[in-house]
């Protein structure tokens, strides 16, 4: 990354952190942090990773399936 306060420095993470909001940190509340890491891995691992999350930069393949073309 390039130097503090570079705008672009933060553009990946906040595409990838508004969705996570939206769609699970904002919909519910847990009991404890164990049940909020296991909700928060299964939408990473389960949802973001596999299903959804077509981007562009990746010739609109979502992140698991360009990794599997480059290996």
């Amino acid at each position: 990354m390039s130097r503090t306060g570079c705008c672009y420095d933060n553009a990946p993470m906040e595409s990838f952190f508004q969705p996570l909001k939206v769609e699970l940190v904002h919909q519910r509340s847990w009991a404890t942090r164990e049940e909020a890491r296991r909700d928060l891995f299964g939408y990473i691992e389960g949802y973001y990773n596999r299903q959804q999350r077509i981007h562009s930069a990746l010739g609109y393949l979502t992140p698991e399936q360009a990794e599997r073309k480059m290996n």
